[in-house]
């Protein structure tokens, strides 16, 4: 049978990163950011913070933080209207 995909949630992270000699704020200080914002970041999505712990864990950042990534945008015009809206000329205005 094979193996199950490790789950990753803020205690796994933070007991990987103690296993490894990591602490956030050490995390923090190499990266030149803010240790509050490391330790906010279970709370409050940061791209740089969440790329920064998984570029040290060696885990891609979409295993870490899987309901944040991909990143996903909603659009709420179709692509028909999508071009009126910024100006561009679609296909059936050029006609």
């Amino acid at each position: 049978m094979p193996d199950k995909p490790r789950t990753w949630d803020q205690f796994a992270i933070k007991a990987e990163l103690h296993r490894r000699g990591m602490t956030l704020t050490k995390l923090a200080e190499i990266n030149k950011l803010n240790p509050g914002t490391f330790r906010a970041v279970w709370k409050r999505p940061n791209e740089k913070v969440e790329r920064a712990i998984a570029r040290f864990l060696k885990v891609p950042v979409e295993l870490l933080f899987p309901g944040r990534y991909p990143k996903r945008s909603n659009t709420i015009l179709s692509r028909e209207y999508a071009a009126e809206s910024t100006g561009e000329k679609t296909t059936k205005d050029a006609a």
